[in-house]
């Protein structure tokens, strides 16, 4: 799964990098060492706003309500539970994603992910942090919606990070990861007018890239938020 990431880089210097207008409004101003669900992270979309289609870097909450889940009296949603991931594998059928896999597909940028190893013993997980030993962003696939209380209400844009199998190293760490997309596939992955590409979801990601480093437990801790977390141990 991926329930925990680091995000740095300024999304104005994004969007030029990417090709994309940054419609974030300076929201992001400071970097997030322990991005967790809930938070509001940048997401890279395709969107026609009247002045054409284009790659758009918006603001999106992580975790993702489909347009028919209901409101309660204070306007909150009433989600049984933070869809967060959503699995490369029933992406297109699943009741909760196959409406957004169709034309609202995303890219999520992150600096890397932190996954948790389970240990003989009870309780006790080893941290990881996984990265570009490049220093480059990763874009991961994800999914968005648009969620309204009601219909006199702003839109509330929500997302999810799509996961697939884990590969060599990081399979022993955990058995999912997300699903990293190169530069090659992400204009078919954005495209609206396209179905979902069925070869991406079920590819085997190359992570001939990335580099795995074991950290300290203050990441599990999400009011921890600095550099400090990505030392390594």
């Amino acid at each position: 799964m991926c329930g925990r990431f680091v995000v740095t880089t300024d999304p104005a210097l994004l969007a030029a990098r990417l090709d994309a207008v940054d419609e974030t409004g300076h929201r992001f101003s400071a970097p997030n060492y322990n991005v967790a669900p809930t938070t509001t992270i940048a997401a890279v979309a395709v969107r026609d706003e009247g002045d054409g289609a284009a790659r758009r870097i918006l603001p999106m909450r992580w975790g993702l309500l489909p347009p028919w889940v209901k409101a309660d009296a204070a306007g909150k949603p009433l989600a049984k539970s933070l869809l967060i991931n959503a699995r490369a594998e029933t992406l297109t059928t699943s009741p909760a994603f196959r409406s957004a896999a169709r034309r609202q597909r995303c890219l999520v940028p992150m600096d890397g992910y932190y996954e948790w190893m389970a240990s003989p013993d009870p309780g006790a997980k080893t941290p990881y942090f996984m990265f570009r030993r490049d220093g480059s962003p990763i874009l991961v696939a994800g999914l968005w919606s648009v969620w309204r209380p009601d219909a006199a209400s702003d839109p509330m844009l929500t997302a999810t990070i799509v996961t697939t199998e884990a590969v060599g190293e990081l399979g022993d760490i955990h058995n999912r990861m997300p699903l990293m997309l190169d530069e090659q596939d992400w204009d078919r992955w954005l495209s609206p007018d396209e179905p979902a590409p069925e070869d991406l979801l079920a590819s085997r990601v190359d992570i001939s890239g990335i580099g795995v480093r074991e950290i300290s437990r203050l990441v599990n801790r999400v009011a921890n938020n600095g550099p400090e977390l990505l030392e390594p141990v």
